[in-house]
Order: C-alpha cells, then structure tokens, then sequence
C-alpha cells in the first residue's frame, strides 16, 4: 500500500481492511501511513508540511560536518565514509560536507532513501552520492560517519494501553466511517517491563521495534568497521508513559486520523532504550540536549561569523539561532545522541 494514491485512497483501503479483518494495530497505520506520504511528495520547507534544522540554517549542518572532522582527525584520519539515513533535500548532506572539506576530510556519500521523489531532490545537491535502501548495503569495508536528523521520529511505533483486563495492543478501529482507538484482545503484559506494569487504567507506553533494530545494527556495524553514528531528533531521555504521536500537514499540528497518506506521521523518541541497546552491544553512547550540544560545537561563534560577513542578515541569522538552541523552540526538545566505539576518541560538545 505503498506506491500511488491519495489519501482517501488510503482511507478507504484502511476501511476496507478493518472491515474484513478487524481492527489494525498503530504500528501498520502509522508504517503505510507514512510509506504513502513519503514515496508522493517533497514534505519539507515553506510550501510543505514542515521544516527541519538543516533548513533553518547553513549552522546546523556546518556543527554537524566539524563534529565528524574533529572526531575523524582525533582518530587518525580514517579512509570513511559519509552515510546519512533520510536526507531529506540534502541540505544537512551539503552543509556538513562543506564544513568537513574545510578541515580535510571528502569522504564519499551515501544515502539511504527510499523515496524516488526526494532522491531526485539530493541528487541534484550532491551529484557524486550513491543511493541505498536500506542500511544492509552501505559499505563494509571502511568505518562510516552515519547521520540521521529526523529520521527515528517517523518510523512506526507501537503503543501499548492499560485496560481494566491489563495490557493490551492499541489498534485503529472503525466507529462508523470514523476511524477510533481500541485496545486488541490479546493480553500483552509480558511486553511491558514488570517494572512499569503497574500504570492506571487508559495509561499508553510506546515502543518502536523499527528505531530498535536499526541502532542494534548501525552499533554492530560500528563496533566492526569503526566510525560513529550522531542521531539528532526530538524525543526524551528517560523512559516515560503517554501517547506522543501525532499528525503535521501544512505546518499545523492536525488530528492523527485526518487524512493518511497525506499527512506526517511522528512520535517522540525514546532515547534511553536507543542508548540501552547501543550500550549492550559494547558502545560508547552520549546525549546531549540539542541547545547545549550545538552551543558547546561553538554555533554562536559562527553566528557572529555570519553577521559580521552580512550585516543585513543579522536579525535572520539571530532567529535561526534562538530558534535552533533556544529551549522555548528546539533546543530542549530535540535530543542529540552520539555512537561510538568504546576504546575510541569521544565526540564534541558532550562535556
């Protein structure tokens, strides 16, 4: 249910199946969801349906590209590779690359993208980039420097309801033509950890098996070949309870149910599993709140760096500052998180 259509196609494909099979479970509304609005559209920008750091300012990419260098140089200038999951327009790609060629290091570009449409879009910003569906095809014979921005927040997560029977899957049902929360018939206290079992009755926990595997797969990739791997979302760092997913269309927050297909999908990260899982596999892991990584990477030095070059950029250059590090925008909410090898040298901006 991936490929073309709109989204009352998709609507009506998801009633039909409630319809014949019962009702479905978040993960596989959010999954198809999302396959259909991503595979249709460039979502980002002003005449999208949001925008993200990269777009905001030339200054993310840029601490993003010196974070890599530095931690490139500090490990002996390696003969890496560049690897970024869901690039978006390539802006991130573009300015972190600019940023890294200023200190030495050009290292060859990979893309996992599985939209054709936004494919189209990176290559025309980085000609040189080979394309990937899925990380089980990047390169194996070199350590890789791998960036995601906004990438976990969309991958389809599953949420778990406490009901007067215990724990049960959250599924999408029909309520007429509606589309409604219902909790499955199954009991699913075994999936929760005990220490969190006991929740009042309507308590939802998320969980995200997608975001799961990929950190296990991206630390034993990293943990083999060398490198590192910087995830940059919103999200939280100690496990809590509640629904966080939730709908964009047109930059405007809109009800989860809208319009399928049509519409992004997102939910809050849970990064305290993401480290837990790193972790066991024998990483090194830090995190960071965006504001804080991003000043400590010096982001207010090349803000002054910019004014001084275009005087008459001053105020746009000060509102993407605040707007990126501030903790009333994005600063407090979305979270930096850094993979590395354990007996390797630490990245930046952690301290």
């Amino acid at each position: 249910m991936s490929g073309g259509g709109s989204a009352s196609d998709l609507a009506a494909t998801f009633r039909r199946l409630i319809e014949r099979h019962g009702p479905m479970p978040v993960s596989r509304y959010m999954g198809e969801s999302n396959a259909r609005y991503y595979t249709s559209r460039d979502p980002l920008g002003a005449g999208g349906d949001f925008t993200t750091a990269p777009e905001i300012s030339q200054m993310f990419g840029e601490m993003v590209g010196l974070w890599l260098a530095d931690l490139w140089s500090r490990s002996s200038r390696p003969d890496a590779a560049y690897v970024e999951l869901g690039p978006g327009r390539g802006t991130l790609a573009s300015d972190a690359l600019r940023a890294m060629g200023s200190q030495g290091l050009r290292p060859p570009v990979h893309l996992v993208e599985g939209s054709e449409k936004l494919r189209e879009v990176q290559s025309g910003a980085l000609a040189e980039a080979r394309f990937h569906d899925s990380i089980d095809t990047l390169p194996e014979d070199r350590p890789l420097y791998i960036v995601a921005n906004e990438f976990l927040d969309a991958l389809p997560i599953r949420q778990l309801v406490m009901t007067e029977k215990g724990w049960r899957e959250r599924m999408v049902a029909l309520e007429g033509e509606d589309f409604v929360f219902a909790a499955g018939p199954n009991p699913m206290d075994d999936a929760v950890p005990k220490e969190r079992r006991a929740q009042p009755v309507g308590t939802v926990i998320e969980t995200c098996p997608a975001a799961a595997a990929i950190i296990e797969a991206i630390a034993r990739r990293i943990d083999m070949q060398g490198g590192a791997a910087l995830f940059i979302d919103y999200g939280y760092r100690a496990p809590q309870t509640g629904e966080t997913l939730q709908a964009v269309k047109r930059h405007e927050k809109v009800g989860v149910f809208d319009a399928p297909g049509e519409m992004d999908l997102t939910a809050l990260v849970d990064f305290a599993t993401l480290a837990d899982i790193a972790k066991r596999e024998g990483l090194a892991v830090e995190t960071a709140a965006q504001g804080q990584w991003l000043s400590a990477m010096g982001i207010g030095l090349r803000a002054q760096a910019l004014t001084q070059r275009s005087p008459d950029q001053a105020k746009a250059i000060a509102e993407a500052h605040d707007r990126l590090v501030s903790a009333e925008a994005m600063g407090e909410l979305f979270k930096v998180m850094a993979i590395t090898p354990r007996e390797a040298p630490r990245g930046a901006g952690f301290g």
